[in-house]
Parts: C-alpha cells; sequence; structure tokens
C-alpha cells in the first residue's frame, strides 16, 4: 500500500526542484525561516501560512490548500457550483475559436460585474482507498468548477488525453494512479508547469514533457476566470463562445491549430 500523500515531502520537492533554499523562499513570504523549517518537518501548515506560501510561490492558493489537506476557504472556491455544467462548454468552443478570438473572450469574462455568493461550494469527497496525488488533483480540478464530466471533455478537446468521465472518479478515489503523461496534461489545464506538478504530486516524469498548446494554455486561463462567474454568467460566456466558433467546422477532439 502506498504512503499517504506528504504535504511536507511535496513542498521539499518544490523548492528542490526550484533550487530555492528555506530562508529565501521565508523571506518571500514574510515568514521566518524556522515557521517553514516547520512545514517541511511535518507541521499542519495553517489558513495564514499557506497564503502566504502560495503567493511567495506563484501559485494559485486553492492548490495549496488542496494539497496540504486544508479545508478550503470560501474566498478562494468558485462562486456558483451550478455554472459546472457551462464551464466544458466554454472551453470545448473556444479552443475552436482563433487565439485573438480566446483573448477577447478572457476579457470579456474578466469584465462581467461579481456577483454574491448564494451558496457554499462544497464538492463531495471520495471515499478514498489511497490517499494519494490522484485525490488531490481531482479536487484541483473541481475547484475550477469540472465535474467529471467537465473534466473528460476539457482534457478531450485541449490535451492527447480521452478518458471516460468515470475514470476521473477512479483516479480520484485512488484506485488509479495518475500516469505521468497524465500529469503533464493535468498540469497543462491547472496552468501550472508540469516538472512543478511532478514535484508537488511525487509523480516521476520519464522524460521532459512538451510545452503546452496554446490553446490549453488558453484554456487553463478560461477556466480559472470562469471560477468567478455565478451560471447565468457562464452561460451567457458559452453562449458568446459558441457564436465566435460558428457552425462552419466540426466538433473535432483535437483538432489541430489552424
Amino acid at each position: 500500500m502506498p504512503e499517504p500523500f506528504d504535504f511536507s515531502a511535496s513542498l521539499a520537492r518544490l523548492l528542490d526542484h526550484r533550487e530555492l533554499d528555506v530562508q529565501e523562499l521565508a523571506d518571500r513570504a514574510g515568514l521566518s525561516a524556522d515557521r517553514v523549517r516547520a512545514v517541511l518537518e511535518g507541521e499542519a501548515p495553517g489558513e495564514d501560512l499557506l497564503r502566504r506560501l502560495a503567493a511567495a510561490l506563484g501559485l494559485h492558493a486553492v492548490d495549496l490548500f488542496i494539497l496540504a489537506g486544508v479545508t478550503v476557504p470560501d474566498d478562494m472556491a468558485p462562486l456558483d457550483a451550478s455554472a459546472e455544467r457551462w464551464v466544458s462548454r466554454v472551453v470545448r468552443d473556444a479552443v475552436h475559436v482563433s487565439a485573438a478570438g480566446r483573448r477577447e473572450l478572457l476579457q470579456f469574462i474578466r469584465s462581467l460585474p461579481q456577483e454574491e455568493r448564494r451558496s457554499v461550494f462544497a464538492p463531495k469527497r471520495l471515499a478514498l482507498l489511497v490517499d494519494g496525488p490522484g485525490d488531490r488533483v481531482i479536487r484541483m480540478l473541481r475547484y475550477r468548477n469540472l465535474n467529471w464530466m467537465g473534466m473528460a471533455e476539457t482534457l478531450a478537446f485541449t490535451t492527447p488525453t480521452y478518458l471516460s468521465a468515470a475514470t476521473y472518479g477512479v483516479i480520484g478515489s485512488g484506485r488509479k494512479e495518475p500516469a505521468p503523461s497524465l500529469v503533464t496534461d493535468f498540469a497543462a489545464v491547472l496552468g501550472i508547469d508540469a516538472l512543478e506538478l511532478a514535484a508537488l504530486t511525487g509523480v516521476f516524469l520519464p522524460e521532459m514533457p512538451a510545452s503546452p498548446t496554446p490553446r490549453a494554455v488558453d484554456a487553463a486561463a478560461l477556466l480559472w476566470e470562469t471560477r468567478r462567474l455565478s451560471a447565468a454568467q457562464a452561460r451567457h460566456v458559452s453562449e458568446l463562445a459558441r457564436s465566435m466558433r460558428g457552425d462552419s467546422h466540426r466538433c473535432l477532439i483535437n483538432r489541430p491549430e489552424s
């Protein structure tokens, strides 16, 4: 049976990958070296420390909370869980729009007014067989407001990975370890460097990963920004993406960039 996921080891691997020492990270985060060292030695991190570390490391705080196994604060969660039905549709159509069109769509999303949160975002935890990297990465995708089908569609349209929706549930429960190629593709849609996600999850990549495609990079940005939308706003963005795409091209998975 694999060892339970260890955040201290995860953070240590990331620092080693970046060739970053404890004092330098502490200085960037406005923390004492002793506090950082304590986490690296296994002490459970608190909310303030995780926020500071995320900012210092240039990571989304929500991802660091998930990796640390700490409850994600409401302010870091997607605004509206019911928007998930539209999120993957935005990506599905946006990847068939020109790069300039995707930038325009992203700017439009950012221009939308921030609505009030009306419900708590609380994705159900799966019954874990193994507390491993699969659970952590799948939760990171859930906090992009993607359900299993949304994950399947998003990765199929932006990366070489084509898996059933149920397979993402299997990975999230720890019954299937994410393969190195899948970690690379997860990294693309999460907007994280593949080598860094490998370090954070402890999954060894046997070869240097290829850079994500432009549409995968744009998809990651769209996923992140749509987290702040209500269901009505997300539906409007989805309809806009569909109209920008038009009906002149068939819906093909991984259609090469024109």
